[in-house]
């Protein structure tokens, strides 16, 4: 699922406004601040010396409030100066919170229905798995390591500048078989209870609906009974794909090391690892944690689980 930021690549946009605002901030600060002081000081010092002048020729000075007028005057940053100024704090804060602790997603597609539907707006915790380095994703402070049941935000390996959200289903060293639309862990079959039919509202039909347990977390699942188990003509070449067996009941994957192997909960409507392959320790984004809004549904606001 291709997740949509409010503006496309946001953190780079912040990252921009951010220096340039700081530059500008700092410079004000301890340089044009100081100009504008000095300035100041010379015209009241002239200004002074005028009245001094005109008082001692007689001439009566009245200077209600002039001398302030001109000190402000001059002091006065540009507006330029002034509005950088004001929003410099703002930026850096919110470039801070969505770099190293939360990031908010829109989900735009279906593929993990019914767990995050279409225009659930998400959280994502930027820091549980570790502290990246923003714009870079670059990994600076190892934390935690991805779970099997987490639900994961990426990039996506074939195109690095898209944001994409699955559960993973498959850690390194696993060796993930997926056959006739059941997954096994490690020669262990996951567990599957049968629950009511899911109303697919998109089409206003009726799938299959499970729980899954996968490895001790629990989720739901949809199966769509007029798709096959996945399609051989729709998987693309990726690294690492000589650790992939694929048959035409199904498919068995060895994750490599720092890999991971991803899925959507709308099994048969995603485009996931099955497809396009396994996703890097250096792709991960974050975890998922909550839906904080739905505007067309507020009962959706909640845990993720």
């Amino acid at each position: 699922m291709n997740l949509q930021v409010i503006l496309g690549n946001f953190a780079l946009i912040l990252f921009v406004l951010m220096v340039v605002t700081g530059v500008i901030w700092f410079l004000d600060v301890f340089y044009l601040a100081k100009q504008r002081r000095a300035a100041a000081d010379r015209a009241l010092a002239e200004y002074d010396a005028r009245n001094a002048r005109l008082t001692a020729d007689g001439v009566k000075v009245d200077n209600t409030g002039n001398r302030a007028q001109l000190e402000a005057g001059i002091l006065r940053q540009p507006t330029w100066i002034e509005y950088s100024g004001s929003f410099f704090p703002v930026i850096a804060l919110v470039f801070f919170l969505r770099s190293f602790l939360f990031e908010p997603f829109k989900i735009p597609s279906s593929s993990m229905v019914p767990t995050l539907l279409v225009g659930d707006l998400i959280l994502v915790n930027k820091f549980t798995y570790g502290i990246r380095l923003p714009v870079i994703n670059q990994k600076i402070v190892q934390i935690n390591n991805p779970q099997r049941g987490d639900v994961m935000v990426f990039k996506y390996p074939m195109d690095m500048s898209q944001d994409y959200i699955k559960r993973v289903v498959g850690v390194p060293g696993d060796k993930i078989t997926y056959e006739n639309k059941r997954l096994t862990v490690n020669g262990v079959e996951v567990k599957y209870t049968t629950l009511d039919d899911y109303l697919n509202d998109e089409r206003l039909v009726y799938n299959k609906q499970f729980e899954e347990n996968l490895t001790g977390v629990s989720h739901r699942i949809l199966n769509d009974e007029s798709k096959p188990t996945y399609n051989r003509d729709s998987v693309f070449p990726f690294p690492n794909s000589e650790a992939c067996t694929y048959r035409s009941e199904g498919f068995s994957c060895v994750v490599p090391a720092g890999n991971y192997f991803m899925m959507g909960d709308n099994r048969d409507n995603s485009m996931d690892s099955r497809y396009w392959g396994f996703v890097p320790d250096k792709n991960i984004v974050g975890k998922a944690i909550v839906v904080w809004m739905n505007l067309g549904n507020l009962r959706r606001i909640g845990s993720i689980h």
